[in-house]
């Protein structure tokens, strides 16, 4: 698909990972924006993973969750070897990672930070996660996800 290259789809062509990209119209600015991403790809909510860019112990790491639940910090913070986690804020997330709030992908950031996927992913044959723009998710497999980014699994998913 021309156009639509981000430096997550990028990497997943030169790693030769299998996957699909997928467009969708949802402002980023709609409340229950993830759900609406959902419905509007024809996938149930709890395929769809947000990636939130996060501050633990005072360095950068960050957590994929599905769509439908909130980011346990607490969680996050263990699962890294941390403390203390919260969320970074705006311009720190797009400056380490390189794209911009509503189209943060695990894939392709700018520096390779640690990455936590909920253990919920793994209940799935494939997920959606961000493509590195707005309006365009990437489906893959938890395993390749894992694989690319370096990630751990754990839970960290509350409510």
């Amino acid at each position: 698909m021309a156009g639509q290259g981000t430096p997550a789809t990028a990497l997943l062509a030169k790693r030769k990972v299998a996957h699909s990209t997928h467009p969708y119209d949802v402002s980023p600015d709609t409340p229950n924006y993830g759900a609406l991403v959902a419905a509007a790809l024809g996938v149930p909510p709890e395929r769809v993973f947000k990636t939130l860019v996060t501050v633990v112990d005072g360095g950068l790491a960050v957590a994929v969750v599905p769509v439908t639940g909130e980011l346990d910090l607490k969680a996050l913070a263990a699962a890294v070897g941390g403390k203390r986690a919260t969320l970074a804020d705006r311009a720190a997330a797009e400056r380490a990672t390189g794209y911009v709030r509503g189209g943060i992908s695990p894939l392709g950031q700018r520096k390779r930070l640690p990455t936590v996927l909920d253990s919920s992913a793994l209940d799935f044959p494939t997920i959606y996660v961000s493509a590195g723009r707005r309006g365009l998710q990437l489906q893959l497999t938890p395993a390749d996800l894992v694989a690319l980014t370096g990630a751990r699994t754990a839970p960290l998913a509350a409510g």
